[in-house]
């Protein structure tokens, strides 16, 4: 059968395509959009035709529809790479609420931030890192840093909780491979590179594109995988490539290119432009925390993750990270020191963010954690990089207690450090576990290799 070829202007209005734009790609985009449009309809008018004509032949007893391709495939493949490789999803949420990790680079030493009151051990290893008399208390003998204070409020509501001793065997005293294997839950050779949050999404179903979310300029390990996750560092960062001036013309170009294709491609690309429409609407005017709510320091990327989640755009799961926790001198356990400093600029971005979100923060789970933990000894001033670290849960779900896990004292040391008392990816697995509601077998396909064990951390 010989086919029609049909001949259309370049553009109706302007046939110089160099006044479509002042770059000549996104010239050119424009210019193929409007001819795509206008072939499409032709195509269209043809096919309805030779529908009704092979309708009215069968005589009523019906016939299949043909479904219209766009003949613009490979420059629709080529677009979608470059523009939205990062926002491909569907808008079908499935499981609810919000799991943010926050990861302190350095090795937080967990008992500058929680520590057993009065214990012999520790007053002879570290004189001179105790926790001080103006600590908070907590459960089962033990105390919290007053830098920690401005979470006084959930702590004192049993939403906010420590698990002690936290550690993993594959993990070395590198930062490097520590950091490593805790974002991807496990060795690289075990996981392929995958980070274990991005293994977590495909457990919670569909979701927006923003399901995904790492707050900074680099996406961390945790959410590098299959699922396209975002990293932004603000909201309003969230747009197209090239002059601002041509942005909403290419946008709607891009529309029009990938509209009715009949192609796997159309569903990433609409949802890429979907994700960027709810960013815009969010970035149209500055964002306003909740009444005597005022973010800081780190708060600031915490700031971001509000504005997502009370703008709609439900947010599954996000990182944030925060630096300055490799304490080897001046460590500073007591007010005014190093480390409380650190320690209370995140306590009062978790407080802002809590504060902030309002009635929302029931949906919401923290968890803060690093790479691992350090020597119970002193070293005159500072710790060494040691193990058997502390993972904090900041959540809008009642915990089953401040104090969370085995602890089993710090009489036999492993090495100079807190024993492993509470594997690593057991406490990631129930944390998750308990925000999404996910079954054994769900957790357990988020961290290969490792055989999970489900913990009692939620009421």
């Amino acid at each position: 059968m010989e086919k029609t070829v049909h001949s259309f202007p370049l553009h109706p209005e302007c046939p110089d395509v160099r006044r479509l734009a002042d770059d000549p790609a996104e010239a050119l985009l424009r210019a193929e959009a409007d001819v795509v449009a206008a072939e499409n309809a032709a195509e269209r008018d043809r096919y309805r035709r030779l529908e009704d004509l092979e309708e009215a032949q069968q005589d009523g007893r019906g016939v299949t529809r043909r479904t219209f391709v766009a003949g613009a495939a490979a420059t629709a493949t080529a677009l979608a790479t470059a523009q939205f490789v990062t926002t491909s999803a569907s808008f079908a949420a499935t499981k609810t609420g919000t799991l943010i990790h926050v990861f302190l680079y350095g090795g937080l030493d967990g008992l500058s931030l929680v520590a057993p009151a009065e214990d012999p051990v520790l007053a002879k290893a570290r004189p001179d890192l105790l926790l001080g008399d103006d600590s908070l208390a907590l459960g089962r003998g033990f105390k919290l840093t007053s830098a920690f204070a401005p979470l006084e409020k959930w702590l004192r509501a049993g939403q906010l909780g420590f698990v002690p001793a936290v550690s993993d065997e594959r993990l070395s005293r590198s930062h490097f491979q520590a950091a490593d294997a805790c974002n991807l839950g496990g060795l690289p050779g075990e996981t392929g590179g995958r980070g274990w949050l991005d293994s977590l999404v495909d457990a919670l179903g569909k979701g927006t594109a923003f399901r995904s979310v790492g707050i900074g300029s680099t996406l961390p390990r945790s959410l590098v995988g299959t699922n396209g996750a975002l990293s932004i560092n603000n909201v309003g960062s969230l747009r197209l490539n090239g002059d601002e001036k041509y942005r909403a013309a290419t946008e709607k170009a891009i529309r029009g290119l990938f509209t009715g294709i009949n192609h796997p491609v159309q569903e990433a690309v609409l949802d890429g432009m979907s994700a960027l429409s709810t960013a815009q609407k969010l970035s149209a005017r500055p964002y306003q925390p909740a009444a005597g709510v005022e973010y800081q320091g780190v708060g600031s990327a915490f700031q971001q993750l509000a504005q997502l989640i009370k703008g709609g755009a439900n947010v599954r799961v996000a990182t944030v990270g925060m630096g300055g926790y490799d304490t080897h001198e001046n460590q500073g356990t007591r007010p005014g020191g190093q480390l409380h400093r650190r320690l209370n600029e995140l306590a009062k971005a978790l407080a802002a963010f809590f504060t902030d979100l309002g009635e929302q923060a029931a949906d919401v789970t923290v968890m803060v954690s690093s790479e691992f933990g350090r020597r119970v000894a002193s070293n005159g001033g500072g710790t060494d990089h040691g193990h058997g670290g502390v993972v904090t849960i900041l959540s809008g779900r009642k915990l089953a207690g401040s104090l969370l896990g085995a602890w089993n004292g710090l009489n036999d040391l492993d090495s100079g450090d807190v024993p492993e008392y509470n594997n690593m990816f057991n406490v990631y697995g129930s944390v998750a576990q308990g925000r999404f509601g996910l079954t054994n077998a769900e957790v357990d396909k988020i961290f290969p290799r490792q055989k999970y064990t489900p913990m009692k951390l939620y009421a």
